[in-house]
Parts: C-alpha cells; sequence; structure tokens
C-alpha cells in the first residue's frame, strides 16, 4: 500500500473547497475527484445536473457476475465559526495521528479510500471479480435534490447487486459497525411576524406582538418538556414496531457510558446500552436546530423584534413518510397559530435492509475480517443518507459502514480522521470487494 501517495492526494482533495450550501468550489472538485480517478485507470464521467455535478467512474468485466455500487460525496459543509480552527480547514495538517480538515471525515477521506482500495488490489496483481461503481454525490450536505432524477435517468447505469456507502464514525469504544440502514429527515423553517420594523419594548411594550413568543407558543405544543414524545396527531402512526428480535439485537451491542458521554461532550449521559441504541436508530426525533429572533450582541438592546424564526429537523424512522409527517405538521401548526408560515426545505426517507441477505452477510464477514473485532451491527444510523433513492428505484439494498473515529467531528470545527483509520478504510473496502465476488 502506498501511503504517501494516497496521503498526497488525500490532501489535494482537501485543500479544494466544496461547500454545495454555498456553490463554492464544487465545479473544481468534481474535477480534481474525475482525474484522481482516471489516473488509476477507472473510467470516470462527470455528469452535469441542474445542481453539482456527479462523478461517476466504472471498472466493468462481462465475466463477472456482481456488481457493487460504492456511494460517497465530495460536498462539504461550510467550516465556520472559521476562529475555531486550530490550523485553516482547507489547509489539511497531521497532528498527533490525525488528519485535520473540513471533509476529511465527511467524506472525502471515506470515499477516496474506496478508490485506493482499486489500486491496491490491482498493485497485488488481483483480478477484481466484481464490477465496480463508484457515484459520487456533490450535494449530499445539501439534500441530494439533483439524485433522483440522475438515478431515473441512468438506472441502468446504476445497476448493481448492493449499494455500500462508506460514512459517519465507528463506535465510541472503537469498534467497527455495519448499519443496515438510516434515519430519514424531514427539514422546515417556521416563520412568525409581528410588526413591520422592530419596536422600542419600553414605549410599544404590550402593545405590538412579540413573534418570539409566537413561535414559542408553537413549539411548546408540539412536544412534551425538552425529550418527550411528539404532540403532533399521527406522529407515530407508521413507526415500525420494535421487535423482540430488536431489542434482543440491540442487547448484544457493546456500551460504555462514561466513554460515550466523553466522545459527544455530555457527561451526564446516563442511560443504558440498550436504551441508547434504541433512540438512535428506531425512535424519531423532533430537534431545533436554530431560532433566531432580535437582538443576540454583546450588551443589551431592548427592542420588540418584527421577526423569529426557527429551523426544525425531524429525523423519522422506518415506514414512516416525510411527505406524511409535513402534512401533519402543517395541519398542527395551522390549529395552534395559522399565521406563521412554514417553509419545506428538504427531506429524505428512512430505509432498512435485511441482515439476511447474502451480500449483507459477506459485508459484515468483510468488516470483521479487517478490523479482526466482531462488528456491532444496527439497525440504521441515525443520520441520513439518499440509500432510499437507490432501494426504491433500483431495488439496490443499501449498508453504511463508519470507517471514521467516533471524535471525527464532522460538520463541526477541527473536523479531523484518524490516519490508521484511512488506511484501515482502505483495507476494509479491499476486503468487501473480494468476499462480495465469491
Amino acid at each position: 500500500m502506498n501511503e504517501e501517495e494516497y496521503l498526497n492526494l488525500l490532501f489535494e482533495l482537501l485543500r479544494q473547497p466544496s461547500i454545495s450550501a454555498q456553490q463554492i468550489g464544487v465545479d473544481e472538485c468534481a474535477q480534481i475527484l474525475k482525474r484522481q480517478l482516471l489516473d488509476y485507470d477507472i473510467e470516470a464521467t462527470i455528469y452535469e445536473t441542474k445542481g453539482s455535478p456527479i462523478v461517476y467512474g466504472e471498472i466493468i468485466n462481462p465475466k463477472n457476475t456482481k456488481t457493487i455500487l460504492i456511494y460517497g460525496h465530495y460536498d462539504v459543509q461550510p467550516p465556520e465559526p472559521i476562529e475555531a480552527w486550530e490550523t485553516p480547514p482547507f489547509e489539511p495538517s497531521i497532528r498527533n495521528g490525525k488528519i485535520y480538515a473540513r471533509g476529511v471525515g465527511d467524506n472525502k477521506g471515506q470515499m477516496l479510500a474506496h478508490v485506493f482500495a482499486i489500486k491496491t488490489l490491482r498493485d497485488l496483481q488481483v483480478d477484481l471479480p466484481v464490477n465496480v461503481k463508484f457515484l459520487f454525490d456533490g450535494e449530499e450536505e445539501s439534500s441530494s435534490h439533483s439524485l433522483p432524477a440522475f438515478i431515473k435517468e441512468h438506472q441502468e447505469l446504476l445497476a448493481a447487486d448492493v449499494l455500500y456507502n462508506a460514512d459517519g464514525p465507528l463506535d465510541s469504544t472503537g469498534r467497527p459497525i455495519v448499519y443496515l440502514g438510516n434515519r430519514g429527515m424531514l427539514y422546515v423553517e417556521l416563520t412568525a411576524i409581528g410588526a413591520t420594523q422592530d419596536n422600542h419594548s419600553g414605549n410599544k411594550g404590550n402593545i405590538v406582538p412579540n413573534p418570539a413568543w409566537k413561535l414559542i407558543n408553537v413549539l411548546q405544543s408540539m412536544r412534551v418538556g425538552t425529550d418527550g414524545d411528539v404532540l403532533i396527531e399521527g406522529f407515530y402512526d407508521d413507526v415500525r414496531p420494535v421487535t423482540i428480535e430488536d431489542i434482543r439485537h440491540l442487547q448484544e451491542q457493546p456500551f460504555d457510558l462514561q466513554e460515550t458521554g466523553r466522545v459527544i461532550g455530555y457527561e451526564a449521559l446516563d442511560m443504558s446500552g440498550e436504551e441508547y441504541y434504541e433512540k438512535l436508530t428506531l425512535t424519531p426525533t423532533f430537534n431545533i436546530s436554530g431560532l433566531s429572533s432580535g437582538y443576540s450582541g454583546t450588551g443589551k438592546k431592548t427592542v420588540i423584534p418584527s421577526e423569529a424564526k426557527v429551523k426544525i429537523d425531524i429525523r423519522l424512522v422506518a415506514d414512516q413518510d416525510p411527505d406524511d409527517i409535513y402534512r401533519k405538521l402543517v395541519a398542527h401548526i395551522q390549529q395552534v397559530d395559522p399565521s406563521l408560515d412554514i417553509e419545506w426545505v428538504g427531506a429524505s426517507k428512512p430505509t432498512r435492509t435485511s441482515m439476511e441477505l447474502e451480500s449483507v452477510r459477506q459485508i459484515i464477514s468483510s468488516v470483521h475480517d479487517a478490523h479482526e473485532l466482531k462488528p456491532i451491527v444496527l439497525p440504521a444510523i441515525g443520520a441520513t443518507f439518499p440509500g432510499y433513492l437507490f432501494q426504491e428505484l433500483l431495488k439496490t439494498p443499501s449498508l453504511l459502514i463508519p470507517y471514521a473515529n467516533a471524535d471525527e467531528d464532522n460538520h463541526a470545527p477541527n473536523e479531523n480522521m484518524d490516519v490508521e483509520l484511512f488506511f484501515k478504510g482502505i483495507e476494509t473496502t479491499c476486503h468487501v470487494i473480494l468476499n462480495i465476488g465469491k
């Protein structure tokens, strides 16, 4: 394995900003990625979309009877707040055995591990026993708006036996994880309006309505306390019931309460491993991602704001549908305060793949072989990825296997990936390709 070469190519990609939310550097990053694929004798094409380009690559041998479709994304989250980074986010550096850069864990490092696995196997004179297809998304961090149309238009091109995606962090104990699916998400923004302008809170207090209180009233009507049940009528109607087998499986998973609390920065965490995994994989959420209204700067400013906004992300579990949840959310808000404006921002459906599939068992075995540890197998990752598009449109089962460290800090300042785990990811993909081809 040519470690120096692989790090240099990864650093090249990390130096190129590719912020899909702001369309900064995305096209340039796609070109670099295409060139890297071509340099390794992987046929590569850039497909333009209404949003960010999709980079596609393939290695096809007509003698092979199986095909693996590898998904990844080259776009990244905005790096702000810049001042919180110890080193510039787009100037990758290695400290204490970790690579620091925006996008190294999410997802450029994990994505390129697959490409480097191909190079490694070829250097070892191994004939690839499966056809390998790469689909690298340029707007995963922005809900992959262009991906559904692309998949619909290229179903034959993307046909495969299994979809494989490396993203997210390992367990806090260092154990590898195999996720059989993912939670979905509905993202909305609510806006409340008061007067047409901000007003003096003394001179106009009790006269002009405060839109922040409007939002608070609506938010309190939708959930019990800080971590209670969602009160929107019908919210839980389609949640797939948790089975005895699900519970037994969750109880078997290792869990270190103290280490988990340390990694997430919440040492007051107090729950069993079974409860932790059930809440994270089988239970929907209702989260306030951001609130804004009035003055929030240093010192005081006595003002009645004219506007208040809240951003809400709702994580969905198997069998819940974001369209259905949105209709129920709108109906609830209309009953409580019809003056609020409701904006649909984005959505993604949940997925679940059966553990009984041959390809799933082969991948679980591959992860075990690479890490020499029995992997944690969970029904879903708490986050989203567009696996549902492949399941719905291509009937392709999808799996997600994290390669990054538990404290990768993706989406946050000082995002990082262990150098050792980067190379372990390459090794893991090598095992997956060889085992799928058996």
